[in-house]
């Protein structure tokens, strides 16, 4: 296979750390475009002409671009699987449990619960779409009640969400737990041992490192 001639647009975000993990666990070469999101970056005529959504993270394939941080994910396993280091199931039925995982994830616990939370709260987005600490405190409840369905799945002896086998659902997994982490919400007790197994990763390590050298991955808005 011609190797791809792949470029990765975002950085600095708890979405846009997905889509670097999953080409460093991929082994993929890559360029790396460093804007962030909020800081008008997005919203120049190049980028927009790539993605009009004018959000953050996107990647460019040659001259195929796909945005969306869980989509990106899915496309890179999908594409440029190889021995070892492949992201989804192949059986019919496990890559059916694979995308129930994905989606309840980037819903319920992302969109639904994190991305409210970061919405409304007064140190974050709050100012601009309105502050409101009964919806960040139910977001959080939410949030951990979700989290119970994880907590059973991990319970019954599974290094992964699906086995055995890392799989692109536990970057969107691990993403979201430390995005709850960092906003101080108490996860379930099988996600403290499941989070310390995904942050010895290397590959991990060495996409939060690329995702944003200098600082903490922050969730922030303009990303997907």
């Amino acid at each position: 296979m011609q190797s791809p001639e792949l470029t990765l647009w975002g950085v600095g975000t708890s979405r846009t750390v997905r889509a670097h993990w999953a080409l460093h666990e991929l082994g993929l070469p890559y360029e790396t475009k460093p804007i962030g999101p909020r800081t008008g970056e997005t919203k120049t005529a190049e980028y927009t002409k790539l993605n009009p959504r004018q959000k953050i993270p996107l990647l460019q394939d040659g001259d195929f671009c796909i945005g969306e941080s869980a989509a990106i994910v899915a496309y890179l396993a999908r594409t440029y699987p190889a021995p070892g280091r492949t992201l989804m199931p192949e059986t019919q039925r496990e890559y059916a449990a694979w995308l129930e995982w994905c989606f309840f994830i980037v819903t319920e616990l992302d969109s639904t619960s994190l991305y409210v939370m970061r919405r409304h709260s007064a140190n974050a987005l709050g100012p601009i779409y309105g502050v409101a600490p009964e919806v960040v405190a139910k977001a959080a409840e939410y949030f951990c009640q979700q989290l119970r369905h994880v907590e059973v799945a991990l319970g019954d002896g599974r290094t992964y969400l699906m086995g055995d086998r890392f799989t692109s659902a536990d970057i969107l997994l691990t993403t979201c737990l430390d995005w709850a982490v960092a906003y101080g919400i108490n996860i379930c007790d099988n996600a403290h041992p499941y989070l310390e197994r995904m942050h010895q990763r290397t590959a991990y390590q060495s996409s939060a490192a690329a995702n944003f050298p200098a600082a903490p991955i922050v969730p922030a808005a303009g990303a997907s």
